[in-house]
């Protein structure tokens, strides 16, 4: 496999987890009571910051969106350094593996914090991207 191929797949990868992510955390729905009352305090308590209000339903809603747009720039930066790894493997530089890093990352956060499926996927992309960095820029 050349690491053009493996960095396409990347990026193909991180789109389907990118809308997962966002399918998966919009539709949420705890299913205890108690996970009800908390997420549902999470968006019926708000509070004021610089004239604003705010909840923390809305912040997590935030941030998830946020995490959206990150993956759907990597997938766009996987594609990127695919044509990079085809045309000039050597202008990647230590971006493969810096890429690698952040994906690396986000194994370890998966495993601490999230369930199995976002885990798996975590693992894939670092494994792609992983891979492809060896094979583009050694």
């Amino acid at each position: 496999m050349s690491a053009t191929l493996l960095y396409r797949i990347a990026a193909v990868v991180f789109v389907l987890f990118a809308f997962g992510h966002t399918f998966g955390f919009l539709s949420f729905h705890p299913p205890s009571p108690e996970g009800r009352a908390v997420y549902d305090s999470m968006n019926n308590v708000h509070f004021q910051i610089g004239g604003k209000s705010f909840s923390y339903g809305n912040w997590y809603r935030g941030f998830g969106l946020t995490i959206t747009v990150s993956m759907l720039f990597w997938a766009f930066l996987s594609w990127h350094l695919a044509g990079l790894s085809k045309s000039n493997p050597g202008a990647i530089g230590a971006l493969g593996w810096a890429f690698f890093a952040v994906q690396a990352v986000g194994v370890a956060v998966s495993l601490l914090y999230f369930g199995l499926p976002p885990t798996i996927l975590s693992v894939l992309v670092t494994a792609l991207v992983g891979a492809a960095a060896w094979l583009a820029v050694g």
